[in-house]
């Protein structure tokens, strides 16, 4: 039976001593109730040790979630916090919308790339290590980008930013992967959601108020003093969890060919492939907002914030019922698919609406289709991580690298896409969003084949 991770995460986290073989102390577990949303983490007794309290436990819990949904909540709060100074990094730095535009492109890239190395490392070294690596090159990056006198350098430094802050990213995947298990993974997800969701409600806002007070640099300095805080509480409070009986031993070569065997698998690749086109579309939507939202529709910036913060709860909401509600009552993959069809049904009547079917629509039927859009992002994004990690136990760093590189890859080439027309229509931002939708939804059915939902089809990679 697979182990839940429950009682390694106590383990982990309350320090519990093992043999003089390496071998855990045998422990009878009682699970005790912890946190809303948080997975139970069960009271340990072992021979001579004292029983943990309930208080403890629900603490560990609670203190892993909160680590956790910070790493996670790093990346959307690196992004949209910036996102209503788009158009003043672009008159500031006499430079054109589209190459602008590139500094999200940019970070992107980096959180791509990143993972590709951070996630076979954190499987190598443990998670620890390069994670509080990547969390100081982070915060020396972001405080260069404070200080860039040119759209270039600007775009060099949010590259490194993004390459760091990958570190965060592929390792909070890998540490869910290591505690946790099938539908708690699924709880923990959505639970992370809503942690790391209230990063993009209040990042716009903070950053439209930063703007009031200062200019667009200063949103980098306050990204600067979030990334040092994080950092300490890393240092301070997440343990290691990846034992070192369970580390990889090889180079690169092994790494390679883990990775390749994770890519032969076709249900991991397919849950893989349909995360990563759903993430486009929604980063479509980032990438193109602030100018559809200011430029095309005259919404200031804190109406900008406003209707983005809106949009993020919705996404919050529909992650928790996900996650409290469907995970044990509806299996995964129909909570999956529905949202697949939700967003494509959202995507085409942002076509229909922005290339003048319906004549000319004002801000607020366009907003609520991004809303519809954003709400269903709840249920694709916990469910085809969690899909395609249940695949792999023996290599957690390496598939979160996998799953975050194709997401960021992906979302990397629809960034630019969304202004190849220009800032005075948002058609473009539209189309990106159909394709991506769709094409999530063809490749779900055609290499997830949920219908199969039994059978050595379903079952989990072994190791090697």
């Amino acid at each position: 039976m697979p182990d839940s991770g429950a009682s390694r995460a106590q383990q982990e986290h309350e320090h519990i001593p093992t043999s003089s073989k390496g071998a855990a102390l045998s422990a009878q577990a009682t699970a005790t109730p912890t946190a809303a949303g948080v997975p139970a983490i069960p009271t340990i007794t072992a021979p001579g040790i004292p029983a943990t309290s309930t208080t403890t436990a629900r603490r560990a819990g609670l203190l892993v979630t909160l680590v956790l949904g910070g790493l996670t909540a790093l990346p959307p709060l690196s992004m949209d916090m910036y996102l209503p100074a788009l158009p003043e990094v672009t008159d500031a730095l006499h430079a054109p919308a589209a190459t602008v535009q590139l500094t999200l492109t940019a970070c992107l890239l980096g959180m791509a790339l990143g993972q590709l190395v951070v996630g076979p490392m954190s499987d190598r070294w443990g998670r620890r290590t390069p994670l509080l690596l990547g969390m100081v090159v982070y915060v020396i990056a972001t405080a260069i980008c404070a200080v860039a006198p040119t759209a270039e350098l600007l775009i060099g430094f949010r590259l490194l930013q993004g390459l760091a802050g990958a570190a965060g990213i592929v390792i909070s995947r890998a540490v869910v992967r290591d505690l946790y298990d099938g539908d708690e993974m699924a709880r923990f997800f959505s639970t992370l959601m809503l942690i790391s969701g209230v990063a993009p409600v209040i990042a716009p806002v903070i950053g439209g108020q930063v703007l009031q007070f200062t200019d667009w640099r200063g949103i980098f300095v306050v990204l600067t003093v979030v990334g040092i805080l994080l950092t300490l509480v890393v240092w301070k409070w997440l343990h290691e969890t990846l034992p070192p009986a369970q580390r990889h031993t090889g180079g690169v070569g092994d790494a390679l060919r883990t990775m390749r065997g994770l890519l032969a698998d076709r249900v991991f690749t397919g849950y893989m492939i349909a995360g990563s086109l759903a993430f486009a579309a929604l980063f479509a939507y980032v990438s193109a907002s602030p100018f559809v939202v200011q430029e095309i529709y005259g919404a200031s910036p804190q109406t900008f914030s406003l209707l983005f913060g809106v949009n993020s709860i919705g996404l919050i909401a529909v992650g928790q019922i996900n996650g409290k509600l469907l995970v044990g009552r509806v299996s995964l993959d129909k909570a999956l698919g529905f949202g697949l069809a939700v967003i494509s049904v959202a995507a085409v009547a942002l076509l229909l609406m922005t290339s003048g079917v319906f004549g000319e629509v004002g801000l607020l039927p366009v907003a609520a289709g991004l809303f519809v859009l954003m709400s269903a992002m709840g249920l694709a994004m916990p469910n085809t991580n969690t899909q395609a990690l249940m695949r792999t136990r023996h290599a957690a760093g390496s598939a979160s690298a996998l799953l975050g590189t194709s997401q960021f890859l992906i979302g990397a080439i629809a960034s630019p896409l969304v202004g190849i027309a220009g800032e005075k229509t948002a058609v473009p931002m539209a189309v990106v969003q159909v394709v991506c939708a769709l094409s999530a939804m063809g490749c779900f059915l055609l290499l997830c084949r949920p219908w199969q939902n039994t059978g050595a089809a379903r079952e989990p990679l072994g190791k090697g």
